[in-house]
């Protein structure tokens, strides 16, 4: 049902009349952001891999098993929600690109060396303060989409940057529960 203008009666008009009356498309803010949150994931799944050589703790490596698996789900439906809209779909190795940007929150090169090189204690410190780090960035990155005017509206990405901020500040409750478990226990 459509409501009339003052004084005109509501009509009956179909689902894509419906639909269109909306108005709600994505914005090039939304496509940038889709974009970037690939390339973010990607860095956090590095990350995790390194996890799985690294430590000696199972609570960790199910930690590193959980981002895994929910950022490698989010990058397919990522992927899948720019080619429907016939936007560039970032490579999955674009990140390591030179020039690559970094999104909020994203470990520069030096810091994913630095990881790279970290084992035992150190390394577990030094992964969950720098997940945490990269976390907060992902929810900048929602902060930054929805101060976008007109961005985040589309309802898959709504849900999405929505998902986002409460998963990532989840995980970031955790994790910082575990770190200081961690520096407790290694002083």
């Amino acid at each position: 049902m459509q409501p009339g203008a003052p004084g005109e009666s509501t009509r009956v008009i179909g689902a894509a009349q419906a639909a269109d009356l909306s108005k709600v498309g994505h914005t090039d803010a939304d496509v940038k952001f889709m974009q970037g949150m690939i390339h973010h994931h990607a860095q956090a799944i590095d990350m995790v891999n390194l996890l799985k050589t690294r430590t000696a703790h199972e609570e960790m490596r199910k930690l590193g098993l959980r981002i895994e698996l929910s950022q490698d789900d989010e990058i397919k439906m990522m992927r899948r929600w720019l080619e429907v809209r016939g936007q560039e779909v970032p490579g999955e190795h674009a990140h390591h690109q030179p020039g690559a940007p970094l999104m909020p929150g994203m470990l520069t090169p030096q810091e994913m060396e630095t990881l790279a090189a970290a084992k035992g204690a150190g390394f577990d410190r030094l992964f969950l303060e720098l997940m945490i780090k990269h976390h907060e960035g992902a929810v900048i990155m929602v902060d930054e989409l929805f101060a976008s005017p007109g961005a985040g509206q589309d309802s898959e990405i709504f849900q999405f940057a929505s998902d986002v901020v409460a998963d990532q500040r989840a995980e970031i409750d955790r994790m910082g529960a575990m770190l200081a478990t961690l520096k407790e226990f290694h002083q």
